[in-house]
This record gives C-alpha cells, structure tokens and sequence, in this order.
C-alpha cells in the first residue's frame, strides 16, 4: 500500500466519487479525523484527548507522583543521614583551614550516587507518563472509554521499553554536542596559557550552535519512537527504525508540528505555574519580613515558609508534567497520520470498528497496532 491510498485519499471521498459541494467529510470516531492530519488537527486532537480522558490521565500521572516523589526524598534522606557528620567540617571548617579529603570525598560520592539514583527515577518515572499517552490516543482515536487500571497496566509495562527508547534516542541526539565536548575538554586542559583557555572557553558556544542543528535533526528523526515501543509493542532500538521510517522524507513538517506543540506545552505549563508561584511568593513575605526584624523566624514564619514552598513544588511539579504528556500526546499523533498517510491505518481502524463485537480478534491486517508496515515507494530521505 502506498502512501495516501487509503479511501478519501487524491480529492474523492470516502463513498467514491466526490459530490456536489466537495467530498463528505472523513470519519471521525474519535479525537481525530481518519485521514491526513493539518497542524490544527495535531493540536485539537491532543487537546481533545486530554479532554476526554483527563480523569484517567490525572489518576496515572498522580499515582505515578505518589510513587516517584516519596522515592525520591527517601534517597536524599537516605545521602543525607548517611553523610550528615561531614557538613560541618567541609561547610564550616575552622577560621584559616581547608576541608580535608577525608570529609570532601564522602560528600562528593554521595552527591554522585544520588545524582544517578534521582536521574534513573525521574526518566522511569517519564517513561510511565511518556508510555500512557499513546495508549490512552489508542482508545480516543478509536472513541473507546479508558479505565485506570488497563492504562495503568499498559503504562507500567511499556515503561522500561520506552526508558530505553528515550535514553537511546537522546544519546543518539545529543551525540553531536558531546562530541563537541569530547573534542574541546582536552584542548582545554592542556592549553598552556590562562589566554588560551579564555579563548577555547569563547568558542564553546560557537561549536555547540553549529552542532545543534545535527542534534535537532536526530532528535526529530527519533521523535516518534515511543510511540511506536507503545503501539506496536516494538523494542527501543526497533523502535527508533521505525521512527525514523516514518519521519523519512517528512521531517521538515513534523519538525514544525512539534515545534509548534513544545511551544504551545511550554507556554501553558509556564501558565499553570503562576497561580502556585503568586501565591507561593506573598506566602514568603512574612518570612523575609520577620527575619529582617527579628533575626530568627518565628514558628508561624517557618509554617509560612513551608506552604510557599510545597506551593512552588506543586506547581513546578504541574507544569512539568503537563508539557511533558502534551508534548507525548502531540508526538503520538503525529505517530498515527504518519501511519495514516503510508500505511492505510484509516482503513484498518474503520474495519476494526465495523466488525462485530463477537468476531474474532483482529489480524494484522485490521489492528490499528499492527497495521502493515509499507514503506512508500520513491520515499527518499530528508
């Protein structure tokens, strides 16, 4: 099947012949149309999506909280119990003495161990919420209703796949820029003059920006990977293939759908954070005002103290997340045009909804997920 063979496709509509008036609008059992998607689509079908199903997505993402937050302060706990007998010696040591190494290099593990630790729960935690938005767009694209437990179910079991994908593709990406660093670091280092590495140090930038551009190229060429490690039950590196199958001869205009999206998660996270961040700021001024007078805060300053910053937290918390699951739920849209505009995936998820509900499960043929993977003939890349 070749790219845009599906019905509807060329000007004719979806029961042959076009009629007066133009064509009939296509299908649209869900959030989405069933055909070739425009920029407005990605982002109305995004929106609608999280309309629909926000009750569930809430209940992921704040389960998924409830376990990564806890985890988190239990590994600082954990460091700072463990270490807490050097902060005085490294922090305040004696009027006219160095910290010594016996009291630094345990501090400086620790910080290590738990940089590592919070890095490693903070992506698998990502990967849940990054693995639930394809598979809740499954359901919203097909208008099937959602419950928490099969996308809970289906979010913890892609999420190690999709940890890999995301760790896999943003090393890939960002390879260019580390090659830049590899390269740089040690021309620093062995620079013979405070002159030369002021210079090296001013042409850091200019490396990096002409990096960039390679690093944005492979981040959008793998940009449709998790979603296909959740949709089609692929592995990572299979994954980023198939991504970058999909992307191929495209890239220019997924580039700008998921530019357009990233901005818009980014523009509405920044507003969702300030309301907690007001608050959070008048909050504090009691506190700064009491210190300034008194010298000591009081109990009632330090309570005061405590609400702003829970407030900060919770709103940083927010914002992130939402732009996040935006950005995925964009991503994972622009998986299914893709897939619609190549591989016919129109036609198999109107088959798959017009087959009885006694029939048997679909085949290959009519699963949305398992839709055959045609590439179009004469598709070069971009």
């Amino acid at each position: 099947m070749t790219q845009n063979s599906w019905p509807g496709a060329h000007g004719g509509g979806w029961g042959g012949a076009p009629q007066w008036g133009g064509p009939p609008p296509a299908p649209q059992p869900g959030v989405i149309p069933l055909r070739p998607l425009a920029l407005g689509d990605v982002i109305t079908g995004s929106f609608a999506t999280v309309r629909a199903h926000w009750k569930t997505l809430a209940g992921v993402v704040l389960a998924v909280q409830a376990v990564v937050l806890p985890l988190m302060a239990l590994v600082v706990g954990i460091a700072v119990a463990s270490v807490h007998q050097h902060f005085d010696p490294v922090f305040d040591p004696p009027f006219g003495e160095d910290p010594s190494a016996e009291h630094v290099v345990p501090l400086v593990v620790a910080g290590a161990v738990v940089f590592v630790l919070l890095m490693v729960i903070g992506v698998l935690g990502v990967s849940v919420i990054a693995a639930l938005c394809p598979a809740v767009l499954r359901e919203a694209v097909m208008g099937r209703p959602t419950t928490f437990r099969a996308l809970w179910r289906t979010s913890l079991r892609r999420a190690p796949a999709v940890a890999g994908t995301l760790f896999l593709g943003g090393l890939i990406a960002g390879s260019p820029v580390i090659l830049v660093l590899a390269l740089w670091l040690p021309l620093v280092f062995s620079a013979d003059s405070e002159e030369g590495r002021v210079a090296l140090a001013g042409i850091l930038p200019l490396l990096v920006l002409a990096a960039a551009p390679l690093a944005v190229w492979l981040g959008i060429r793998f940009g449709l990977a998790p979603a296909v490690v959740v949709l089609e039950g692929a592995g990572p590196v299979t994954g980023l293939r198939r991504s970058a199958a999909l992307v191929r001869g495209d890239w220019w205009r997924i580039c700008g759908y998921t530019l357009v999206a990233g901005m818009l998660a980014g523009a509405i996270a920044y507003a969702i954070q300030i309301p907690f961040n007001l608050i959070g700021t008048f909050a504090m001024m009691p506190v700064l005002q009491g210190m300034s007078e008194h010298g000591t805060p009081s109990a009632g300053a330090v309570a005061a103290a405590v609400f702003a910053v829970v407030l900060l937290m919770l709103g940083g918390s927010a914002g992130q997340v939402f732009q996040i699951g935006f950005s995925h739920l964009a991503s994972a849209v622009l998986y299914v045009d893709q897939r619609m505009r190549r591989e016919g995936l129109a036609e198999a998820i109107l088959a798959d909804l017009a087959a009885p509900a006694s029939a048997a499960p679909p085949t290959a043929a009519t699963d949305p997920a398992a839709a055959p993977h045609h590439r179009p003939a004469g598709d070069g890349e971009s």
